[in-house]
């Protein structure tokens, strides 16, 4: 029904089971102070973590407690900069070229820009999308691969940066546009990404499975571009099912997938897109992220501990994402100083990146949580991420 909040949903689930608030405190290990806040409507939303262990004890599916927010999660500063990228990206272009744009001139200046998505370059890519799609929408049918290839890579981006209503109209576009089953299924993958930033975790269950069994390949004579689509998309079905409470099918999916990515023998990236690596390494975080939305903090510590750090790599924001929840790990074991030590390596790192990750914010909210003071630098960090007060 339309207003309904994450709080009206957990309270009519609850009361429903027999539950007090306190009851379900202890049942799911959430505070008694946080679902109190939810069901006042105080707090407005949590991360999908908290709303599984609220599932788990309830016993009803994630997707049960999940409000549909009508708008992005994007903060204000945010929403302003990426204004004229989404303005390019619904066609409400500013200016004309100098010159009438070209397919192979335009494939040139979007693998000029690739280092810019990969090395989360925000700021300098927010200036180069208007005219790049001004530049790609006049190319007309004849441009259609490439068109796709940027609307792919400018979703991906909006939806870094939580700007999910413009990120799905990026994506469809790049559907639309695609003419190839694998760049087809590369944007698929990063939709069900977005879809699960949504909490829409359903839809990415239908939508990443209806996928995968569509383009399985044949193990015995498969690409390495074909395994590594196959494998992306079974790790969303896994990522997803891990979040709504189905465990069993969460480890069904991510064991296809690791079979995949034993049998390429090593991190893949087709054409040198990041968008698109894929391998033994990043199925292995993905284990150790489905491991900290399980809240097992020791068994997250344990699989980080065994993945390699040598030889080819996932892309940076798999790694970032991973050493977030090494990150969250240790904060769980009270080991505080480590998780922020973390926190400052990501941020010297990728400055851009983890300023828009809401799990960073969470992790340092914990660490304020648990210690009785805080150091400058603590301080410091919690003023670089935008975290309220």
């Amino acid at each position: 029904m339309s207003g309904t909040t994450i709080g009206d949903l957990v309270q009519s689930v609850r009361k429903r089971r027999g539950l007090t608030q306190r009851e379900l405190a202890e049942l799911s290990g959430v505070s008694l102070s946080l679902i109190r806040k939810l069901e006042q409507g105080e707090r407005e939303d949590t991360r999908l973590e908290t709303l599984r262990k609220l599932a788990m004890a309830l016993k009803v599916p994630t997707a049960k407690l999940i409000a549909r927010p009508d708008a992005d999660e994007a903060p204000s500063q945010t929403v302003d900069q990426w204004a004229p990228v989404r303005a390019a990206l619904l066609g409400r272009h500013q200016g004309t070229p100098d010159e009438e744009p070209t397919v192979q001139g335009v494939d040139d200046a979007v693998r000029a820009a690739m280092p810019l998505f990969a090395r989360d370059r925000f700021t300098d890519l927010g200036l180069l999308l208007p005219p790049l799609l001004r530049d790609a929408d006049a190319l007309g049918p004849e441009g259609r691969d490439v068109r796709s290839r940027l609307l792919h890579l400018t979703g991906w981006l909006l939806t870094q940066t939580r700007q999910y209503e413009a990120a799905d109209i990026a994506l469809q576009r790049a559907l639309d546009d695609s003419s190839d089953r694998l760049d087809a299924a590369a944007v698929v993958n990063t939709w069900c990404w977005l879809l699960i930033r949504q909490g829409k975790l359903k839809e990415t269950l239908t939508l990443a499975s209806r996928w995968a069994d569509d383009i399985e390949p044949r193990f015995s004579r498969a690409t390495m571009g074909e395994l590594s689509a196959w494998g992306w998309l079974l790790v969303r079905v896994s990522t997803a099912a891990a979040r709504n409470g189905e465990p069993g099918e969460a480890e069904d999916a991510l064991s296809l997938a690791r079979a995949a990515a034993v049998r390429m023998g090593t991190e893949y990236a087709a054409s040198a897109d990041f968008l698109r690596t894929f391998g033994p390494v990043t199925v292995a975080m993905k284990r150790a992220e489905n491991a900290m939305v399980e809240d097992r903090a020791d068994v997250v510590l344990t699989l980080a501990e065994k993945i390699p750090t040598g030889g080819p790599r996932p892309t940076s924001n798999n790694r970032n994402r991973h050493r977030l929840d090494v990150a969250m790990a240790n904060v769980r074991l009270k080991r505080y100083g480590d998780g922020f030590e973390i926190l400052r390596e990501i941020r010297h790192a990728s400055p851009e990146w983890i300023v828009n990750q809401r799990f960073a914010k969470d992790i340092m909210s914990d660490i304020i949580s648990g210690r009785r003071t805080l150091t400058s630098d603590m301080r410091e960090m919690a003023d670089f991420l935008r975290l309220e007060y």
